[in-house]
């Protein structure tokens, strides 16, 4: 008696075997003849730069292909791993103006003479033919001839919507560089501008007030096979600058290009969502140009209706899909995120990426010095969806390695506007932050509202900022935490930079560069020191793409503890004591695999993961992903889509085998 895992594996292979596949030879080429007559099992993948969602989406027809080139033609039927790897040659069904206004699949100045010829260009490019290096040259020098970050901004977004493996190329190559221009902290000019300086449209906007119409808007971005990763935001929480209506949508932008750029998630299998339930901002309110919903934020039952709608949609229609909050506001970040974390793959990125990025900086800074997480004290200075999210993700730690709940909280002091919590808080304090209250009896006597004595007392192994309170790391509070601490470990983490609670230079002079110091925003080294940035491209990238290539059914604690871990041993510290607490953004994609590759073990150890229900693109097998940590990470770099021009072939367009964006 067949198993149920087998006999739906023999439903699936019997339903390759009614595939046909036609292919063009040289000769048919030569002749003029568009496709060939031979017919052969079909192999094809699913992701956005070849074909369809799974096998049994194939049907009983023939599938036309035509490779345009040397290339294409050996490389037509090379293996692939899953329906997401990023290997072989790109099928495309688009022509002439079309091709060229595509930013997936359009090489400009790139595209070879046989696919000018085959994709009706010839005429509408010049002459010469570019390889990839010489367009990034010629970009970069563009560039740099660009006086201010928000001018430099505008010219990548520009090159983001032309062409996607020239944008990403030209970042990966100058990625410290151009990092802080498409992300924090330019990224924020550009979003309380965005109705000043809109050009043309990206994202999806849902309107609250018309819920009914969400599963149509969502569906012009196609069907499960389609989307592997979205990014929603309502606008309320922005990179440190607050409500920004509508404009929030800019920042899904910016979070899923640094997912493609770090992590590799494929550009055109993605959603960057924006919820336009209202603004509080009362500038964008009166600007009769803003382009959003002219009416405060709408609360409670039908903001919560209205989200839970949306997710009842997404969990239909893109079920394989992770979701990713972004900049949610303080009331509704953390409720959305215990609400929905058990139905689908979601994360918070505010509150869990921050949290571990943080954790893994805290966790190579106690490695370097040999001290134990279990033994330290943590202030946490400001206690918001941030704050609270570090805090959870040390406690998740902690008890990960082997402490309970309580006694993991127990380290962790959270200090917000009125000074340290505490119990007799209870009635002003959220649930959240009332949970990391320290007991009133233990600080009779002491003012609580100063931070320099709640450093004098608990003489913290690491002060974390999140305040967006500059100056509020004083030389008086540090070299007090100094004083007992002889290896401080400092992270002011507040964005944009002028909101830091300190600058590195000045932690290191205060503490005769005894200070362990990460940031939030990029920083040059102090007298050789290297400043980390806490950014949180070191985890959500990995964190996303270990989901979506285990196609998790959620993200559990454990998950992402088993990212800390991977992240903190690729600190280089180990080899330069003067090396930052984790690794340089020049090796960010390698990074990204390794945590990935945790993040997908981990998954598969708690039964969490579903890409062993899948069927190997071209085989009568089930996908096995490496159990062998090395050999995993391989696996993930063969799936994850790098910024280069990959040979081509032509097809018709068929809705039910290509994936929707174009």
């Amino acid at each position: 008696m067949l198993s149920k895992r087998s006999s739906r594996l023999a439903n699936l292979i019997s339903a390759r075997y009614s595939i046909k596949t036609m292919t063009i030879s040289n000769t048919q080429a030569a002749d003029g003849r568009r496709y060939s007559t031979t017919v052969g099992a079909s192999g094809a993948s699913t992701t956005r730069d070849t074909t369809i969602g799974s096998v049994n989406q194939y049907p009983d027809e023939c599938i036309m292909k035509e490779p345009i080139g040397e290339a294409a033609r050996a490389a037509i039927n090379v293996a692939k791993a899953t329906r997401l790897s990023a290997v072989g040659p790109i099928e495309c069904s688009l022509n002439g103006f079309q091709l060229l206004n595509s930013p997936l699949f359009n090489k400009g100045s790139a595209f070879t003479l046989e696919e000018r010829a085959a994709f009706g260009l010839e005429g509408l490019l010049p002459a010469q033919v570019n390889d990839l290096n010489a367009q990034v040259e010629r970009a970069y020098k563009q560039l740099c001839y660009l006086k201010t970050p928000l001018a430099k901004n505008d010219f990548c977004s520009s090159m983001r919507v032309q062409n996607k493996v020239l944008f990403y190329e030209l970042v990966r190559r100058h990625i410290r560089e151009l990092v802080p221009i498409i992300y924090t902290p330019t990224e924020g000019d550009a979003i309380a501008a965005y109705s000043h300086r809109f050009r043309k449209p990206e994202g999806c906007f849902l309107d609250i007030t018309d819920p009914d119409s969400i599963d149509r808007r969502l569906a012009n971005f196609g069907e499960d096979k389609d989307v592997d990763y979205i990014v929603v935001s309502d606008g309320e929480g922005i990179l440190g600058i607050g409500d920004q209506g509508v404009g929030g949508v800019r920042i899904a932008i910016s979070k899923l290009a640094l997912m493609t750029l770090c992590g590799g998630i494929h550009p055109g299998r993605v959603i960057p969502v924006c919820l336009d339930v209202g603004t509080n901002n009362k500038k964008l309110i009166t600007d009769d140009l803003y382009m959003g919903n002219r009416f405060p934020r709408v609360r409670g039952k039908e903001y919560d209706d209205f989200v839970d709608k949306f997710i009842q949609v997404l969990k239909r229609r893109f079920p394989s899909a992770t979701l990713h909050f972004e900049d949610f506001g303080v009331t509704t970040g953390r409720p959305l995120l215990q609400r929905y974390r058990n139905e689908l793959a979601c994360f918070n990125d505010d509150i869990q990426g921050t949290g571990a990025v943080v954790m893994a900086s805290l966790s190579a800074a106690l490695k370097h010095t040999n001290r134990n997480l279990l033994d330290s004290q943590i202030v946490i200075y400001g206690a918001g969806s941030a704050g609270l999210g570090i805090a959870d993700q040390i406690v998740n730690h902690m008890v990960t390695h082997g402490a309970t709940v309580e006694e993991a909280k127990s380290k962790i002091h959270a200090l917000d506007i009125r000074g340290l919590i505490l119990k007799s808080m209870k009635e002003t304090s959220t649930p959240d932050q009332h949970s990391y209250a320290d007991e009133d009896a233990d600080w009779e006597g002491i003012d609580t509202k100063s931070l320099y004595e709640v450093v004098k007392k608990i003489k913290p192994t690491c002060l974390i900022g999140c305040s967006t309170q500059a100056g509020a790391f004083t030389q008086q509070i540090v070299q007090e935490m100094h004083k007992h601490n002889p290896r401080p470990i400092i992270f002011p983490l507040s964005n944009p930079t002028r909101l830091h609670e300190a600058v590195p230079e000045d932690l290191m002079a205060w503490t005769n560069n005894d200070a362990m110091v990460a940031t939030g925003s990029p920083f040059k080294p102090v007298d050789g020191w290297v400043i980390s940035e806490n950014n949180n491209c070191f985890a959500f990238p990995g964190i996303g793409l270990g989901s979506v290539l285990s196609r998790a059914k959620i993200i559990s604690d454990k998950m992402i503890s088993a990212a800390v871990d991977q992240l903190a041993s690729l600190s280089p510290l180990s080899k330069d004591p003067k090396a930052g607490l984790l690794p340089p953004l020049e090796v960010i994609n390698d990074t990204s695999a390794k945590v990935a590759a945790a993040v997908i073990l981990q998954a598969l150890d708690e039964g969490l993961a579903r890409i062993e229900d899948e069927v190997q693109p071209g085989k009568d097998e089930y996908v096995t992903v490496p159990r062998d940590f090395d050999a995993c990470v391989e696996w993930v770099k063969q799936q994850m889509w790098k910024p280069e021009y990959r040979p081509m072939v032509k097809v018709e367009h068929r809705h039910d085998i290509h994936t929707h964006q174009f």
